[in-house]
């Protein structure tokens, strides 16, 4: 690909392999990039679902630092997939689950993106008209329309766009955060709250899942990393960002929920950065929508690729731009509909989406996961990824029992305040640990499932076809 396409042009790549010649970019942008896609309105959010329940300010960021360290290590593991492989992360699912089996965990990544994407914008919405008289239908259009014209260009420009609010934001919430420690930026504490272990195990979960719902797609943004990339380094330098980020706004979003007394986050951002400066309240509330609206062309960035991925596993296709533009704009209608329809407490939007990403995405991370740094190592046949009939079949049972039965395993141990409680948690007194059954029951049945799989001879198979390949026999 030309330097001039790559400044300007729509990305040429979807679903398929990035060759050798194509990759360029730098493993330590990684670290900025991730903590961008959390440095943002929707983390401030998340601190208010602990003092919500009746969680203190301590407890919630306990809670929320804890689930976020568990959420960012499954999400940082599926970083080096990108550039050991060149594909983004559904594409080697289908090692797992199949060519065509993959559409299991596709149309659970599917939901997951059309999720973020709703409630996000909701809350941009909803931030914007608080804050400037804005028309919730205005605003909820064009917010997505920002963020769909990103996702069109592609993965550069994504990177970009990331990368400036990166060197913007830092500084502006830096001040904001030395002010609330230095007793600068508002009043005594309004709702002390205290502790209870369901709302405690609610906010450990909605953390975890923060970024637990990246790792479907978080090489998706580091595939045209050099192969050679290490695999210690791009796993670290996600990690950092990823939980730097959301660890801070959700201590902050935390702070504003009991210091405030605000139930609306970007509101409370506003008072407190105009109680520190004049202007920066407001300036800080538009940073912080920016900033999700770069998340929200993240997110449907990789719903593209994820539509495009179970419409070639049901039919072959060949994936070109036009095919990027029809499913973004398709998209975009899809979470514009729904966000429009949408009445609430943002709040809650918030809690009940994160924990229905974390029970749909936690069966497939821990298959995945385990079939690529513990099964085969790494070793995969890329141009079998693409043949519905290759060496990993159509339907992958090993991979599709194990999800179902993580899931199926899980949904007793349920809680989704307001909508459902599974049986077993009641017994439990409302904590929910369904997802952590579901990691757990996914991932033995995997390896139960795997006693017999041969890795050597798998990777004898495809060093074999690989050289015939080179070698102009293939």
């Amino acid at each position: 690909m030309a330097q001039s396409e790559r400044s300007l042009g729509i990305e040429l790549h979807s679903i398929d392999f990035v060759p050798e010649s194509e990759r360029h970019g730098r493993v330590a942008d990684q670290g900025p990039f991730w903590f961008v896609s959390n440095f943002q309105f929707f983390g401030i959010a998340l601190g208010f679902i602990g003092p919500s329940l009746g969680l203190s300010l301590g407890y919630t960021v306990l809670a929320g630092g804890l689930g976020i360290v568990i959420g960012t290590t499954f999400q940082a593991f599926h970083a080096s997939q990108g550039p050991e492989l060149g594909l983004p992360q559904m594409i080697q699912s289908r090692a797992q689950f199949g060519y065509r089996g993959v559409i299991v965990p596709l149309l659970a990544t599917l939901v997951s993106v059309l999720g973020y994407n709703v409630v996000s914008t909701v809350l941009a919405a909803e931030g914007l008209h608080g804050l400037w008289s804005i028309d919730r239908g205005v605003a909820a259009v064009g917010v997505s329309l920002l963020a769909t014209i990103v996702a069109i260009w592609g993965y550069d420009w994504l990177h970009r766009v990331f990368k400036i609010l990166f060197w913007v934001s830092l500084p502006l919430f830096s001040v904001l955060s030395l002010a609330i420690l230095f007793g600068k930026a508002g009043g005594p504490v309004r709702a002390a709250g205290g502790f209870n272990w369901p709302a405690f195990v609610t906010q450990l979960a909605s953390a975890a899942s923060f970024n637990i719902s990246l790792a479907p797609y978080v090489s998706d943004y580091s595939r045209y990393l050099p192969t050679r990339t290490a695999r210690a380094r791009i796993i670290l330098n996600v990690f950092i960002g990823s939980a730097l980020s959301a660890i801070w706004l959700i201590a902050l979003g935390a702070w504003l929920a009991t210091h405030l007394g605000n139930a609306d986050g970007l509101m409370s951002l506003r008072q407190a950065g105009e109680i520190v400066q004049p202007a920066l309240g407001s300036i800080l509330a538009a940073i912080s929508i920016a900033a999700l609206v770069a998340s929200v062309g993240m997110n449907a960035y990789s719903g593209m690729l994820t539509v495009v991925t179970t419409v070639d596993s049901l039919h072959r296709i060949h994936p070109n731009r036009a095919w990027r533009v029809l499913v973004l704009i398709a998209l975009a209608a899809i979470w514009i509909a729904i966000a429009l329809s949408a009445t609430g407490n943002a709040v809650t939007y918030v809690n009940g989406s994160l924990l229905l990403m974390l029970y749909f995405l936690m069966p497939w991370s821990a298959v995945n996961l385990i079939d690529y740094f513990w099964l085969r190592r790494g070793h995969y046949s890329i141009p079998d990824l693409f043949l519905p009939h290759g060496m990993y079949g159509s339907w992958g049972a090993r991979g599709l029992s194990a999800y179902g039965v993580g899931f199926a395993a899980s949904v007793p141990f349920f809680v989704v305040p307001n909508v459902y409680t599974g049986v077993l948690a009641a017994r439990l007194g409302g904590v929910d640990i369904g997802w952590l059954v579901s990691a757990a029951a996914a991932s033995c049945t995997y390896l139960l499932l795997s006693v017999r799989f041969n890795a050597a001879e798998e990777a004898r198979t495809i060093a074999a076809k690989a050289q015939a390949h080179a070698s102009g026999h293939l």
